[in-house]
């Protein structure tokens, strides 16, 4: 007869094994719910690049309403990105992501088919909303479930993203044409991938199962990002009492206003996102107005948003590597105007040139994303960071595209919307390049 005590070891064991397993698996469900979510946050935005000519003959678009349009996307992520935090503390990081891929989803089957340019607006905040939520928690996701592979795990998820730009970009126009040439059906088909990044993050919703063997991490990651355990004793809190099911934690407030790095990085996020929404928006139809046929335009606002497929893994484990991020901040910026000469000199001529160029210069992204999770040493930092980062630089990336609609109707050409984005690129240079010193907000703020 077994004696007792080996029946509980061995029960133990197999408990242990059997927990060990299943974590496993949960975490790979994370990290396909964060790949397939990073597909969705710009198909929304580059889809309606490649067919902006056919949408404003449909909806009778002047091209000042359309720089209107090209400029919702930052501000919905100023607006809504802001609320990201909050929204994550009370429902769980979880069930806000798949909330907001639910959003995309809705938005993207109404938009086309709403009927008039406000209605037309309207299922584009929608989407637009999912986007900004998820664009500001992914980083808090990361910094919580992966905390010693922030650098790989950025550059996946900024390498889905810009995967999932770059095939929006490339394949719209000819599965229009397949698909009987109704930008409506262009437009919409997107709705399909947004609705199977809502699966993956099911299980994550607030009420259901917390992954087992996650233990306190995981819960606080749940709550929208609290401090992870290397760092519990670097912050003061209080627990409430767990009668919720949910844990609740209060740190001390950081003020990032009174953080010249957040404040730099905000700028920085800023600008690189006015450069990347006109190059989204606007920059197929440079090469169309060029005499570049719109199938190929597609492609070639494909290959710059494709250049961040490899960049975007490279790019922020080399910045996790180097003690400031500087350096590379400055050598983006140079290709950026370097695409921004061809564009004006030769824009059909060195086409394929000038879309490498500029889509080296947008990885700034991906780089903007790793130095928020460097600049902070807190989960609540990091929230706190992100929100603050998104919601002002995108406030600051508002006027942007508007200016290069505006410009480009009354002055009817490209010269001067080209000079307004590499005149840009000067100052983002500039405050990528303090934001890349090696500092946290955190010493920041207390000063």
């Amino acid at each position: 007869m077994t004696p007792p005590t080996v029946r509980s070891s061995a029960a133990h064991d197999a408990g242990k094994r059997g927990g060990a397993s299943t974590r496993a698996w949960t975490m790979r469900l994370l990290v396909l719910g964060i790949v397939l979510s990073a597909l969705n946050l710009r198909p929304a935005i580059t889809s309606l690049g490649a067919l902006l000519e056919e949408v404003r003959d449909g909806l009778g678009m002047s091209g000042s309403v359309a720089g209107l349009l090209t400029s919702v996307p930052p501000l919905c992520f100023a607006v809504f990105g802001v609320m990201a935090p909050r929204l994550a503390r009370r429902l769980g990081a979880g069930a806000v992501v798949c909330a907001g891929m639910a959003a995309i989803a809705t938005g993207l089957i109404v938009r086309p088919y709403a009927g008039g340019t406000a209605g037309f607006l309207a299922g584009s905040a929608l989407a637009l909303m999912g986007i900004a939520v998820s664009n500001v928690l992914m980083p808090v996701i990361v910094k919580h479930w992966f905390p010693d592979r922030v650098g790989s795990m950025t550059g996946l998820y900024s390498m889905a993203l810009a995967l999932g730009t770059a095939l929006a970009a490339a394949v719209t126009v000819p599965l229009t044409d397949t698909l009987g040439g109704s930008w409506q059906t262009g437009l919409a088909l997107w709705a399909g991938l947004a609705v199977a990044a809502v699966l993956p993050w099911l299980p994550f919703v607030r009420g259901r199962a917390t992954p087992p063997g996650a233990g306190e991490e995981a819960a606080e990651a749940e709550t929208g990002g609290e401090t992870p355990a290397r760092d519990r004793q670097a912050a003061t809190r209080t627990q409430a009492p767990a009668s919720t099911g949910h844990t609740r934690v209060e740190t001390p407030r950081l003020r990032m206003a009174r953080s010249r790095t957040a404040w730099a990085l905000a700028v920085f996020f800023g600008l690189q996102a006015t450069a990347a929404y006109i190059t989204m928006g606007w920059m197929a139809q440079i090469f169309r107005d060029a005499g570049v046929p719109a199938g190929t335009a597609g492609l070639l606002l494909a290959v710059t948003m494709v250049m961040g497929v490899p960049l975007a893994f490279v790019i922020p484990r080399l910045a996790t590597r180097l003690p400031h991020q500087g350096p590379i901040v400055l050598a983006l910026g140079v290709c950026g105007l370097a695409g921004y000469a061809g564009l004006y000199l030769a824009p059909a001529a060195g086409a394929w040139a000038w879309a490498v160029l500029l889509g080296v210069a947008n990885c700034a992204f991906p780089l903007a994303l790793t130095m928020v999770g460097m600049r902070a040493r807190t989960g609540p930092g990091v929230a706190r960071l992100s929100a603050f980062a998104q919601s002002t630089g995108y406030l600051i990336s508002i006027p942007g595209p508007l200016l290069v609609g505006v410009l480009y109707q009354h002055s009817g050409g490209w010269g001067l919307p080209i000079a307004l984005m590499s005149a840009l690129m000067i100052p983002q240079m500039a405050v990528g390049f303090l934001a890349g010193r090696d500092r946290t907000v955190e010493d920041e703020a207390a000063r």
